[in-house]
């Protein structure tokens, strides 16, 4: 899983914001990744 894959995900709606923060949590992505994705 790399943050390009997270984020096509996201983007495609497959994900929502609880799944990409739990790769924050798992230490796959920062959490100024999960800004980038999510937009906040």
């Amino acid at each position: 899983m790399t943050f390009e894959t997270i984020k096509r995900n996201y983007d495609r709606k497959l994900w929502n914001k609880a799944m990409v923060y739990m790769a924050v949590t798992k230490g796959i992505i920062t959490e100024e990744q999960y800004k980038e994705i999510v937009g906040e």
